[in-house]
């Protein structure tokens, strides 16, 4: 069963979605492939204010007490509280292209290494090369390293990923992230997000049934 996952490495519901995306990856009949959606990157991006980092908190912790997932009081004090600086997916998702460049096989666990540090450690990824230090942090050398300094290869295969993503998104009328979409080509049919949130056997059936 082939599965393209849409996301965004800053979408809390996203990190909440963690844990039950990882049991779907441990079955054998399973390839993931997870697919950015830059949706917090570009036009989708703002600065951080007080505002909208208590509507963020607020929803996190909705998303905490549905899916046990850990925000930290340091991701409070020092994300959502970095006032001025940008809410932007963009120099996180080009970490996971860069992995994706390298490694394709990791991007998952390159996944879960930022999103870890972001909202249990606490590190705000709004630069380039606080991307690129936790990459290099968790084993992804070779990444971070281009990270640093970005070519044409990589900023090329960020833009079509992107784009990509983006298309599918209006194909199947995909309102948002996380998203499921089982099977292959044309024919591959959206999961509701609702499912990730639900029973893992409910959500394993109705993927087999897409």
């Amino acid at each position: 069963m082939r599965i393209t996952y849409l996301f965004d490495p800053l979408c809390g519901w996203c990190y909440g979605a963690g844990p039950m995306l990882e049991r779907l990856a441990g079955l054998g009949e399973v390839t993931i492939e997870p697919v950015p959606t830059g949706l917090f990157s570009g036009d989708g991006a703002r600065p951080m204010d007080r505002d909208f980092a208590a509507y963020a908190w607020q929803n996190d912790q909705r998303i905490a007490r549905l899916t046990g997932q850990i925000f930290s009081a340091s991701y409070r004090e020092e994300v959502l509280g970095a006032v001025g600086d940008m809410f932007d997916s963009a120099p996180a998702t080009l970490g996971i292209v860069a992995v994706g460049l390298v490694s394709p096989q990791r991007q998952l666990e390159a996944l879960k290494v930022l999103q870890h540090a972001r909202y249990v450690g606490g590190r705000n990824h709004a630069e380039p090369a606080a991307v690129a230090v936790t990459l290099d942090g968790a084993g992804f050398s070779d990444a971070a390293q281009r990270l640093r300094a970005p070519d044409d290869e990589l900023l090329g295969a960020y833009r079509s990923r992107i784009a990509a993503a983006r298309e599918d998104m209006a194909r199947i009328g995909a309102q948002g992230v996380p998203t499921l979409l089982a099977g292959e080509g044309a024919q591959r049919r959206m999961l509701h997000s609702s499912a990730l949130f639900g029973s893992f056997d409910t959500m394993v059936a109705q993927l087999r049934a897409a």
